[in-house]
């Protein structure tokens, strides 16, 4: 039987990665006045300085930023000029500062869930973002209790499995990322509630969830979570 439900925020509750996609469309706009942008293979590039740079900075958009403003000195040789390089950090401030936008039905799904579970909030990134994000969102009084990491990984849930003094077969996790939020429960032995949102970061995508598990529910929308929560209830 689930008790403890966990639901992601980004992109789960509330628009995400449209932003940042919007912020690296941008950024190779300003590129393309110094480069060829498809001999320089730019999206190639700047996903690998992020990969690496995520165990420097982690997650977010404070690291994108950085990550945005080395890939672009590399491409250019350094020509790139001081304005393009304060552009840049502008379009790292406009998504640390866009107005949060709740995806349809955020607050009656989780409520819903909570008529029957213990429901907490499990959110990855910048710590003084993601708090900003969950104060504006006004969604902050329905859970039990809100964690933010720096990482969604094995050790962490099973961190939080402990702190909670639950068995990992007591959780269901809630989340748009097959990577984050599915893959690492499953591997501790809990559920999993998929939610796929339009758009998917290149990273978050490689994932090796199993996706035949009975331990795991697809849905469409967050309207569907509550019955698929309740199925998992009965059924794990």
């Amino acid at each position: 039987m689930i008790e403890l439900v966990g639901f992601d925020a980004d992109d789960t509750l509330w628009h995400s990665e449209r932003y940042f996609q919007g912020a690296h469309a941008a950024f190779e706009r300003i590129l393309g006045h110094y480069i060829d942008l498809a001999d320089a293979r730019v999206h190639e590039r700047l996903l690998a300085t992020e990969r690496r740079n995520i165990k420097v900075f982690g997650y977010g958009a404070k690291g994108m930023t950085l990550s945005l403003i080395e890939t672009a000195i590399e491409l250019t040789d350094a020509r790139i000029g001081g304005a393009d390089i304060g552009r840049l950090l502008e379009l790292g401030k406009s998504v640390l500062t866009h107005p949060v936008e709740l995806l349809p039905g955020v607050r009656a799904a989780v409520e819903a869930v909570a008529l029957s579970h213990r429901v907490v909030l499990i959110t990855k990134g910048d710590l003084f973002h993601q708090e900003a994000k969950v104060r504006q969102s006004g969604l902050a009084d329905l859970f039990h209790r809100i964690e933010i990491v720096s990482e969604k990984d094995p050790a962490t849930y099973a961190r939080l499995f402990e702190e909670f003094a639950l068995p990992a077969e007591r959780f269901a996790m809630v989340g748009n990322s097959l990577r984050s939020d599915i893959e690492p429960v499953l591997a501790l032995g809990g559920c999993g509630v998929h939610v796929p949102y339009a758009i998917t970061w290149a990273l978050e995508a490689e994932h090796q969830a199993d996706l035949g598990s009975t331990r795991l529910r697809v849905v469409d929308t967050l309207a569907d979570v509550p019955g698929a929560i309740a199925e998992l209830s009965r059924s794990c």
